[in-house]
């Protein structure tokens, strides 16, 4: 054997016993291991406590107890609004419901929503959930009008100390059918009509007013 095949023999066997020290053998380390999957009954107990807390929050919102609904969300909850607006935390929805219900200025006096979930939520594990469905709603403002509302709405629920709390939350309705546009609608209408009916009745009174003056200048 020749110095140089010694060398080449010394630096493989170096290279196998560093390898092997390392546990890189030529085999695939193992991924980390995934969140245990919850068993049928802890599935079963967890879409219980989640339409528990969907009961909460439709009740705390028709009751318009803000104080329920804030306890019930995490601390950095987002709650996009039907109206686009985004709360932040806690106070962010406090504040908004506030000024959307509560008076003197309340623009929504009285709210009655129903939700319905579209299906089983889907869980990761055992603290993390995400649900989506549709409700139905009726408002009375403050001016007395009332309409319903389609709306739509998504929902990411988390587990922590053993309950689970509302993390985000996005509410929405059809842009291009819903009743406050059906109601700008009729409005325009009705002021289009007022607008024709005033024109038609300053036409007819110039022409009297120049038809005088046409017979007094004859």
């Amino acid at each position: 054997m020749t110095p140089m095949h010694v060398v080449r023999t010394a630096l493989l066997a170096l290279f196998l016993f560093h390898a092997s020290a390392h546990g890189q053998t030529g085999s695939v380390a193992a991924p980390p291991a995934a969140a245990p999957a919850p068993q049928t009954a802890d599935v079963a107990k967890i879409h219980d406590e989640l339409r528990a807390l969907k009961t909460t929050m439709e009740r705390a919102l028709n009751a318009m107890d803000i104080d329920a609904i804030v306890a019930n969300v995490t601390d950095d909850v987002i709650f996009t609004t039907m109206n686009g607006d985004v709360a932040r935390g806690p106070a962010g929805i406090r504040k908004y419901f506030e000024a959307m219900m509560k008076p003197p200025n309340a623009r929504v006096q009285k709210v009655v929503a129903k939700f319905e979930v579209e299906d089983l939520s889907n869980l990761y594990g055992r603290d993390f959930a995400i649900a989506f469905g549709s409700s139905k709603d009726h408002y009375q403002l403050k001016g007395g009008e009332t309409f319903d509302v389609a709306a739509r709405w998504s929902g990411t629920m988390v587990r922590r100390d053993n309950r689970w709390l509302i993390a985000n939350f996005h509410y929405s309705t059809n842009m291009f059918d819903n009743p406050v546009l059906e109601a700008q609608r009729k409005y325009l209408i009705l002021a289009a009509a007022a607008v024709a009916v005033v024109l038609a009745l300053l036409a007819f009174w110039f022409g009297r007013v120049n038809g005088r003056k046409s017979k007094t200048q004859a």
